[in-house]
């Protein structure tokens, strides 16, 4: 078997969105990193699609670690059948355990905490803190508002194409997967070794 990230965040949804699809991909997701023995660490919470990706790659028997900030365990509620569950005393911390901990990270449908965490860990890449895949999963052309406005900011002289180009969007979490393959970042998409 080829050499995989030992570790995948997924940032996702706490809400399930409008599109079936949604609920798919964070399922598929879930699915396929415990089937090639990929741990997943996410938000920790049981609803949306953050529950959907945890309770997928459990059944699958998985490793999940689940990170979340104290206020948050009644309010997103927390999940309680993770492997691993961290408690943290806010949302800084909370990311900062998921970026030290992933190798990897896959932004699926999401709303407001789901963009602020992949701009953050975009910011941070940009900035030389790490050169660790950043991956949009593109599902039902979700994120292309979100595009949008990262090429607005080139386009407005804000952000340069180089910066940009630190986000990988794939259409789908198979293409996630291959694209977290440290050896084989540059290939486009060898699904065929999944």
């Amino acid at each position: 078997m080829v050499s995989r990230a030992a570790s995948v965040a997924v940032f996702c949804g706490s809400r399930m969105g409008n599109n079936p699809v949604f609920h798919q991909t964070a399922q598929n997701a879930g699915e396929l990193l415990a089937r090639h023995s990929v741990r997943l660490i996410y938000g920790g919470g049981a609803n949306g699609l953050m529950g959907v990706v945890a309770d997928a790659a459990i059944r699958a028997g998985g490793a999940v670690t689940g990170v979340i900030p104290d206020f948050l365990k009644t309010r997103e509620k927390m999940h309680d059948r993770v492997s691993e569950l961290i408690v943290t005393s806010s949302m800084h911390e909370r990311k900062q355990i998921m970026f030290t901990r992933a190798d990897a990270f896959w932004v699926l449908p999401g709303g407001f905490g789901t963009f602020d965490e992949m701009v953050e860990i975009l910011t941070w890449k940009q900035l030389g803190r790490h050169n660790k895949p950043v991956l949009l999963v593109n599902v039902a052309q979700w994120g292309d508002a979100v595009l949008a406005m990262l090429d607005e900011a080139v386009n407005q002289g804000f952000a340069t194409p180089e910066a940009r180009a630190l986000i990988r969007v794939v259409p789908d979490v198979r293409a996630a997967l291959a694209c977290s393959i440290p050896e084989r970042q540059d290939s486009p998409y060898p699904v065929d070794t999944l």
